[in-house]
């Protein structure tokens, strides 16, 4: 690592499958040089943090370890990925609640050892707890970021590539609002190879009717339950978004990314953290972009703020 700054990154919930994934795709990314995984369970960190550290040989150099609250002073981002998971008979309130109990008494512990980090919170619901971090820690909201709809804004463009046998690479389309059920497909905005999808799929002779986009939609939207049913957890792709907007951070990109952060007045949603296109750079979320929506995108997009609105207001945020 001569010659650059060494970059510190602690992930808090670095025992479970998200955070371990996370922590697994950034060791593969060649951009950070020492990783700390911090958990309740700290034997199970160690563990993960002995087998990551085994594979160093075949990656870009860098350090695992697993570590405490403490050991987040220095480092330029914090992943937050800890969370209570719903049980049978529990209340998604419920699940909220705790969960955003677990943020309050976390992040100030956090805040406290590494004041000048961004803090990405990925556990969820992530926009209610990206409000809970931002009120927790006293940051600037640019520096309170929820990794929001990057995941089903990947997965649109990977079903899309998919129904229309082309590479995912070569969509472009965001999703926006709540990370959950009330998120909202920009179709009027989608593209592929810069054409409107509607263009592409007529010189293609495909069919992209409105019936394609709206299955479409309810998979993106339905995307996290068919995995949880087939496999219990949804972690690998998540785990590559983190790294997708870690690296936007530390290259200082100003890439444009559906996370989640501080609406201020967008589309006349305030006090709310939810997701729109979003420049990312060294200083986390520079600046929010407003897309020309339709009179129904822009509708459902108010009704997604109004879902987490009250659900904000039931856990007193």
């Amino acid at each position: 690592m001569e010659g650059r700054t060494p970059t510190k990154i602690a992930v808090v919930g670095g025992a479970g499958a998200v955070g371990a994934s996370a922590a697994y795709a950034l060791m593969m990314s060649g951009l950070v040089s020492e990783i700390v995984l911090v958990d309740v369970n700290e034997r199970r960190a160690e563990g993960e943090a002995m087998d990551l550290m085994h594979g160093a040989p075949f990656v870009r150099p860098v350090t695992v370890r697993a570590g405490t609250y403490d050991d987040c002073a220095g480092c330029q981002i914090v992943v937050i990925t800890a969370g209570a998971a719903q049980k049978p008979g529990e209340s998604r309130l419920d699940l909220v609640r705790k969960n955003t109990g677990i943020i309050r008494d976390m992040v100030p512990q956090i805040a406290r050892v590494a004041p000048n980090s961004i803090l990405l919170i990925v556990a969820n619901p992530v926009d209610i707890l990206t409000l809970a971090a931002l009120e927790a820690s006293g940051f600037p909201p640019g520096r309170v970021i929820g990794s929001g709809t990057v995941l089903d804004t990947a997965r649109l463009r990977a079903l899309v590539g998919q129904r229309l046998n082309i590479d995912p690479r070569s969509v472009h389309g965001y999703v926006i609002g709540e990370h959950g059920d009330s998120e909202v497909v920009v179709w009027s905005r989608a593209t592929v190879a810069g054409l409107p999808v509607a263009e592409f799929c007529a010189q293609r002779g495909s069919d992209c009717d409105s019936q394609m986009q709206g299955q479409i939609s309810e998979q993106v939207r339905r995307a996290a339950y068919e995995i949880i049913e087939r496999k219990g957890a949804t972690y690998y792709a998540i785990g590559l978004g983190v790294r997708h907007i870690v690296e936007a951070i530390l290259r200082d990109q100003n890439t444009v990314l559906t996370v989640s952060t501080l609406m201020t007045g967008q589309f006349g949603i305030s006090d709310i953290c939810l997701s729109l296109p979003s420049i990312v750079d060294h200083g986390g979320v520079e600046g929010v972009l407003m897309p020309k929506l339709s009179d129904e995108e822009v509708a459902a997009l108010r009704r997604s703020a109004d879902v987490l609105k009250e659900t904000a207001r039931a856990v007193g945020l």
